[in-house]
């Protein structure tokens, strides 16, 4: 007994020619068919660099095209000669002109030896089959496909279309099962010749004429019909992403080859010298490999899907971006978003940063530039302090800073006055805390020295921006850690939520804060506010803020927390 292998050709033709060479020289047959694109003159030389071996045969030449008829005409011509000229044949592999043998011959000989009458082709019925992509399982047999999928996609999707629309089905031959499959198989001579000589195959062959993508349909579906066994795998290493197109190996994918035990893989790169060298002109193994199995690196497949569909968390790329919700994570990890502290601690930053041992910023999104820590004007990954710069792409400079600083904590404040344009990004990220005192912004306005008027509009405009903002916050898809206090209950005593704070920053620290930063002098505060009121602007995100002084002064240190009766 032996193989005969018949190869499917249209690129890379001095590579098909290396592998066909190296299967005829060890004495088993090989038809090649070359797609009727391919010019004379690369056929031409095809054919003289094959001259020298007898048992290489070339059938007629079809124009092929991806998802239609031409590839089943072309293997069925190439598959007449390989019985016809080859009367030894047991086996017949099909192969295309990218493949290429991971294990020497003589062991594929051996293992088909081992199953004298079994068909290894991928046949599974329709219900059964999940890696089809483009919405047509069943109908792909029901409906008729006239228009190529590539050339004339308008067309393909109008007919595809009208067809639903009109009810109209074709009619499936009469004992025909239809299964789907990988093109690449393995046949046995008896399976493969009662395909070609069935009595039906006229009929068979108008039907698939009009399937789409029958080059995966004709085969797996007839063999049902005369194998006597059938193996539903493919011995041919071939993997497709989650778009259906095929993954591609390249040099350093020669360890992933060599694990997967299989006889033959596609597709491979043209220019891979290292695994043409190594699985053509390389010493074979000293000892019978495995089982052929492709599952064993399909963990590593699913890895390299994921990856490329889903990205690292808060790392945008070009797969993904710009995609909205395609992200994996909008940022890579927590950080914290204060709102109003700054407005009512004194040196807030610096006693966060000694709290928590976190990287506290001011606003970074600040009207005139962005206050990094420390006062940097470039921060981790060349990030610039300028506002212009920022504010041309808000959210991806947040999601740059956090990914640049991975593995420390970042903090940093947010309010009216800054840009606002990050609001729902922060809100929607899971990774965000954010806690608010709403009203804080008035705590400066309160002591600076302006014309009132002027205080007046001022407070007016931040108060409706705030009030947005907690809207944003407040939404049922928000996605955030959100913790809101009015200011006045906030001042009333502040130990209880900053304590809340700190812990979700630090969870480890599990520890009692001794004291709280110090807080502003509020005395005439609730006056203030009241003189708002009176000039005809509502102060409504500061709560019920005590016209009169606050009965206790909570901003002194104290050496224990407090709790205010």
């Amino acid at each position: 007994m032996t193989i005969g292998f018949i190869m499917l050709c249209h690129t890379a033709l001095d590579r098909a020619a290396e592998v066909a060479r190296y299967w005829a020289e060890r004495g088993y047959p090989v038809v090649i068919h070359v797609d009727k694109r391919v010019s004379r003159q690369g056929h031409g030389r095809l054919t003289r660099l094959l001259s020298d071996l007898d048992n290489i045969r070339f059938s007629a030449r079809h124009r092929c095209e991806w998802g239609t008829w031409s590839l089943v005409a072309a293997t069925q011509k190439a598959a007449t000669v390989m019985l016809r000229d080859f009367p030894q044949v047991r086996h017949v592999y099909l192969a295309s002109g990218s493949c290429l043998p991971l294990r020497p011959v003589e062991e594929l000989e051996a293992y088909l030896a081992a199953h004298p009458r079994t068909d290894f082709i991928e046949s599974v019925t329709t219900e059964d089959v999940g890696w089809t992509v483009g919405g047509i399982d069943l109908e792909r047999f029901t409906l008729r496909f006239p228009f190529s999928w590539k050339r004339h996609r308008r067309a393909f999707d109008w007919y595809v279309k009208f067809q639903r629309r009109i009810g109209f089905k074709r009619h499936i031959p009469d004992g025909v099962v239809p299964h789907l499959g990988s093109q690449w198989w393995c046949l046995t001579r008896q399976t493969l010749s009662a395909i070609l000589q069935d009595p039906e195959r006229e009929t068979h062959d108008a039907y698939f004429r009009r399937v789409w993508i029958p080059d995966e349909s004709y085969f797996q579906t007839l063999a049902r019909l005369y194998s006597t066994d059938i193996q539903s795998r493919s011995l041919t290493l071939s993997k497709f992403d989650f778009q259906g197109k095929p993954h591609i190996f390249y040099d350093d994918h020669l360890q992933l080859l060599r694990r997967s035990d299989c006889f033959v893989a596609r597709k491979i790169w043209p220019q891979a010298d290292r695994l043409y060298d190594t699985f053509l002109r390389g010493a074979g193994p000293q000892q019978p490999r495995a089982e052929p199995s492709p599952g064993k690196i399909d963990r590593l497949f699913a890895k390299a899907v994921e990856r490329r569909t889903r990205g690292r968390p808060g790392l945008y790329m070009q797969s993904r971006h710009p995609n909205e919700n395609w992200e994996n994570g909008r940022t890579c990890a927590p950080y914290s978003v204060f709102e109003g502290f700054y407005e009512l601690f004194e040196d807030f930053e610096t006693w966060l940063s000694k709290t928590t041992g976190s990287r506290v910023h001011g606003h970074i999104y600040g009207p005139e530039r962005v206050e990094f820590a420390g006062g940097e004007t470039v921060y981790n990954g060349a990030l610039s302090n300028s506002a212009k710069l920022r504010d041309y792409n808000p959210h991806a400079f947040l999601t740059n800073l956090i990914w640049n600083t991975r593995g420390e904590r970042q903090c940093f404040q947010f309010g009216p006055a800054d840009t606002q344009d990050a609001s729902w990004f922060m809100a929607l990220d899971p990774n965000a805390q954010i806690s608010v005192v709403s009203g804080a912004w008035a705590v400066p306005l309160f002591r600076s020295n302006l014309d009132f008027a002027a205080i007046r509009k001022e407070a007016a405009r931040l108060q409706k921006i705030e009030g947005e903002h907690l809207n944003i916050l407040r939404s049922p898809y928000a996605k955030a850690r959100v913790r809101i206090w009015t200011m006045a209950d906030f001042v009333e005593s502040p130990m209880e939520p900053m304590q809340t704070i700190i812990d979700e920053i630090n969870p480890r620290a599990l520890r009692r804060l001794a004291e709280a930063p110090k807080m502003v002098d509020l005395t005439g505060f609730g006056q203030f506010l009241q003189n708002l009121k009176n000039q005809g602007m509502q102060p409504l995100l500061m709560g019920d803020f005590p016209v009169g002084d606050l009965p206790r002064a909570p901003g002194a240190r104290r050496s224990r927390p407090y709790l205010v009766k």
